[in-house]
């Protein structure tokens, strides 16, 4: 029995943990006669600077030329990881980008049981009144490359043949989401209109929904990360159900893609039946 745990961990830590995939979902979102666009979804790869399969396996996505390039946030787990994360992604940050950021973009990873997460999230655990990573270093190398910051702001961005409406929040899991800032009805002269947060909440969902956004993207959950095979996510570590932990799956009137996400913390190193992914998604007109 001792064996067979050692060898699943073992799987878990080294094998599926580095198993990257690519998960390609359309998207029916689009007015009729409007060409197909296609969206990269990137989250959570909580990057330390010897992640060496990880930054190939990013920088081998340039080859998708994707329209648009969407980051959900908890991009690097290291104070040194900035020059990494942004190797990694630059066969990518020539093409149009947003980024919002998640709790681990700001404050650094620390041990934690992973069997409290059965009865409780990790919200509100950053105690630090400062952050403890370099946040702004990380913002400013792909706001230098064109990439859109999307905290808790909104903007208009050419993806293909569309005018983008594109609405994001800061992350809710530490408390940073003003949905005030962004509240309102979205411009109904988009050809899209887009929705970007870190953490999948379903009060911010619903708000993004209700305001007409047409596609919600988020991360934060890993996908449940230790799952059961046939059973799925034990937890997802927000407000979501384990339902929709990962995929595309409806809000109320908006489509949503959860990331399952490319990293874990440092902390917990490891991946069962939940492979880590980046995800393309192909917009496509309605029926």
């Amino acid at each position: 029995m001792l064996g067979l745990g050692l060898a699943g961990l073992g799987y878990a830590s080294v094998v599926e943990r580095n198993w990257f995939r690519l998960r390609r979902f359309d998207v029916p979102v689009l007015e009729r006669g409007q060409r197909p666009v296609r969206v990269l979804h990137l989250s959570d790869l909580h990057l330390t600077p010897r992640r060496t399969m990880l930054i190939n396996w990013v920088r081998s996505l340039g080859a998708l030329e994707p329209d648009l390039v969407v980051n959900t946030g908890d991009s690097i787990a290291h104070p040194d990881a900035v020059p990494a994360l942004l190797h990694a992604l630059e066969p990518l940050l020539s093409r149009p980008g947003l980024f919002v950021y998640g709790s681990n973009d700001l404050y650094a990873p620390k041990p934690k049981n992973p069997v409290r997460y059965l009865w409780r999230t990790s919200k509100n655990d950053h105690r630090q009144h400062v952050p403890s990573l370099p946040w702004e270093e990380l913002g400013a190398g792909m706001a230098s490359e064109g990439w859109l910051d999307m905290n808790n702001t909104t903007a208009r961005i050419k993806v293909g043949d569309l005018d983008v409406a594109v609405a994001g929040i800061h992350d809710s899991h530490i408390s940073r989401d003003r949905y005030d800032l962004v509240a309102g009805p979205a411009p109904s002269d988009a050809d899209l209109r887009l929705g970007v947060m870190h953490s999948p909440e379903p009060r911010n969902m619903t708000r993004f929904a209700a305001d007409g956004y047409q596609l919600l993207l988020a991360g934060h959950t890993h996908g449940g990360q230790l799952c059961i095979p046939f059973y799925g996510a034990l937890v997802t570590n927000c407000g979501i159900d384990r339902a929709r932990v990962k995929g595309l799956s409806r809000h109320d009137s908006a489509w949503l893609h959860v990331s399952a996400g490319l990293g874990t913390s440092p902390y917990a190193p490891a991946r069962f039946a939940c492979f880590p992914e980046a995800s393309l998604l192909t917009l496509v007109p309605r029926r």
